[in-house]
């Protein structure tokens, strides 16, 4: 005997392995999602690095420059010391040197400025990018960053993890309850015999537990218990990242303010004093040099200082803060 058989079958897990299910897909979703959260934070905070560095470049080649066009009229003030009879040639051999060191400072900001601008170009797509506007304000909120954890993508993504795992295990579990299934049938079979339909009930047997659900109940739990390991290593290095962050911005604000408000007016003073002393017949054209020097020295610490402020800011804020801030 032969015959035709076209037919439909269901198979229907049952409601606990469903839901496991359900919850496995929310927990996919989820990890997802954190992933590209922590994408969308390195790409602002590469960009916000990318604006710091690029916007200090610029501010300290303006700086240098106002100290390079400063001492461009001494060598002629030497040379008409020198033929005077009132200062050494030497002298005025210093003085170039000087500016020649100068300019060297210079080209190497001039590099500096095309390599931030390079690395803004790259996070942010735009050709030769500038920065517009004035620097934005150096303020933190430390309570707030770190009541912020809590929500960093590391920790939710280390939350879904658990999720997941919660899930395989209610998964696990779920095997031990029958699965159903549906089946109906049309046979088309000789005429001598006729067609038939057929429907029937499948159920599954979960025998052997001991053997075969319980085994795998137990691998599901073990690795639920490590991804609440790992979430709270996740957890306690993210605090201590902040903590120690902090502590870096906290130092490098104390020197920062210590070279505005002490290093770089003494420089000035120096500076003003020197001339002054040099225009009274006191002091040397390189006594000027020397103090005009010292003064770029301290405008640049001053804007390597607030760089490193600056972008102690935008990391922490960034890396560690809340996506509306």
């Amino acid at each position: 005997m032969t015959m035709k058989r076209v037919g439909f079958q269901q198979d229907l897990p049952n409601l606990a392995k469903r839901h496991a299910a359900q919850a496995q897909a929310r927990a996919a979703v989820e990890t997802a999602q954190a992933a590209q959260a922590t994408k969308v934070r390195q790409i602002r905070l590469g960009a916000g690095q990318a604006w710091i560095d690029l916007a200090y470049a610029a501010r300290r080649l303006t700086a240098l420059d106002g100290i390079i066009h400063s001492l461009r009229a001494l060598p002629a003030v030497a040379r008409t010391a020198v033929a005077s009879g009132t200062a050494r040639p030497a002298q005025s051999l210093g003085i170039d040197q000087a500016i020649a060191g100068l300019e060297d400072r210079r080209d190497e900001l001039v590099a500096g400025v095309a390599r931030a601008r390079a690395m803004l170009a790259r996070w942010t797509g735009v050709q030769a990018p500038e920065t517009v506007g004035d620097v934005p304000a150096i303020d933190l909120a430390p309570a707030r960053l770190r009541a912020a954890l809590e929500q960093h993508p590391d920790i939710v993504s280390a939350d879904a993890g658990i999720r997941r795992a919660e899930a395989d295990v209610d998964a696990a579990r779920a095997e031990k309850r029958p699965d159903w299934g549906l089946e109906v049938a049309y046979q088309r079979r000789d005429p001598r015999y006729g067609d038939m339909m057929s429907a029937g009930v499948t159920m599954s047997l979960p025998l052997f537990a001991r053997s075969r659900q319980d085994p795998r109940i137990a691998a599901r739990q073990s690795a639920r218990a490590q991804a609440e390991a790992e979430r709270e290593e996740t957890r306690r290095t993210l605090a201590a990242d902040l903590e120690a962050a902090l502590a870096d911005h906290q130092m490098h604000h104390s020197q920062w303010q210590r070279a505005q408000r002490v290093l770089l007016p003494l420089a000035r003073e120096r500076s003003e004093l020197e001339t002054a002393s040099y225009s009274a017949g006191r002091a040397s054209l390189t006594d000027v040099v020397d103090a005009k020097a010292s003064l770029a020295d301290a405008e640049l610490t001053v804007l390597d200082r607030e760089a490193e402020v600056a972008s102690d800011a935008i990391r922490l804020t960034i890396a560690f803060g809340s996506e509306d801030r």
